[in-house]
């Protein structure tokens, strides 16, 4: 772009040059016929004059733009990139005006990036306010009821300590999860990489939560029976992990009598992915991207009525993201959704 913006500038300089010389040399040689003083020696002038013109219109020009073009960049600040001050400003001012033009549209982009990012740091603490505000006022509810006589019926005591129990449990969820994601985000927890038979973790984690499915007479089952194991590489702790925050979304958000299935597809050679998927009350269009943030909830009246931290589905894509592999989420309506993520196979 260098050699192409130079080659107009000499563009520009040659023919203003030429045009200079013509015109002069046309007025002095009319000047020097009126007054009879013409002569050979004539014809060096267009040959002195077109180099002197061009040289000092390639300049001036060069230092008008520049000096005019610094301002800019210096007063306003509007373009970050000093690729054009390395090289000589010339009088290509559409290569200028393209550049200005692609520099203030990043400018524009990055404007609009910070004003997400504020909205979002905004709902965020207004989240993690709201998250952490719940189990503490009741905790606190709770305790000065017994602080206030409560303490003396049996029945009272037993009822409002374990309830409070159960709200610093919440709080000390919430605050285990943070502080996972946290460190998945800054690259503090380090994954502990193993081959293991995935369909055999998934079989553990169906019977860990066997009891709890049952509640709602929902089936945790496989799409097809599984009789070799199917080698994976990963960290097969937070593998657990994430099969256990989809799993129990599932059984929360299922329908009664409903079925939680659990797939195990070769992906491509050296991949394997996970479905999980059921038939449960699935989820709206809109919400799909917003799905995986901190605290994000489809259910906007805020009910904690299924209990857990908010952030399941958010620790799931980070762990995700930390093996560098991907999650991916299909959801409808009245219908159910599926989750899936794929995972390097062993060799």
């Amino acid at each position: 772009m260098q050699k192409k913006t130079i080659k107009k500038s000499y563009k520009f300089a040659y023919r203003t040059a030429l045009y200079v010389t013509l015109f002069s040399s046309v007025l002095v040689g009319l000047f020097l016929y009126y007054f009879k003083v013409i002569n050979w020696q004539f014809i060096f002038y267009p040959f002195l004059c077109f180099p002197l013109c061009f040289g000092i219109v390639q300049y001036r020009v060069e230092r008008f733009i520049y000096k005019r073009v610094k301002k800019i960049y210096d007063d306003l600040t509007l373009l970050e990139s000093t690729s054009l001050r390395q090289m000589p400003i010339t009088t290509d001012m559409g290569t200028l005006t393209k550049e200005i033009d692609k520099y203030a549209k990043n400018k524009k982009i990055e404007i609009e990036t910070l004003k997400v990012r504020e909205e979002y740091r905004k709902e965020f603490i207004g989240n993690v306010s709201h998250e952490l505000k719940t189990p503490l006022f009741t905790v606190q509810s709770y305790l000065l009821t017994l602080i206030d006589g409560g303490i003396n019926d049996e029945k009272i005591r037993d009822k409002y300590l374990a309830r409070a129990s159960k709200g610093v449990e919440r709080l000390t969820y919430i605050i285990k999860d943070l502080d996972m994601i946290t460190k998945l985000e800054v690259g503090d927890l380090s994954l502990t990489k193993e081959n293991f038979d995935i369909v055999k973790l998934v079989q553990n984690v169906f019977d860990l939560f066997e009891m709890k499915a049952a509640k709602k007479q929902i089936t945790l089952t496989f799409d097809i029976n599984y009789s070799k194991p199917i080698m994976v590489h990963a960290d097969k702790e937070r593998i657990q992990q994430v099969l256990t925050n989809l799993i129990v979304n599932s059984i929360k958000y299922g329908r009664e009598k409903g079925t939680t299935e659990v797939s195990i597809e070769n992906l491509i050679k050296n991949k394997a992915i996970i479905r999980v998927t059921d038939n449960g009350e699935g989820i709206a269009k809109e919400n799909l991207q917003r799905l995986f943030e901190r605290f994000y909830r489809v259910d906007k009246s805020g009910s904690r009525k299924e209990g857990g931290s908010g952030l399941g589905l958010s620790i799931v894509k980070h762990i995700i993201e930390a093996h560098e592999e991907k999650i991916y989420i299909e959801s409808q309506l009245d219908v159910g959704s599926e989750f899936s993520f794929t995972l390097e196979k062993s060799e």
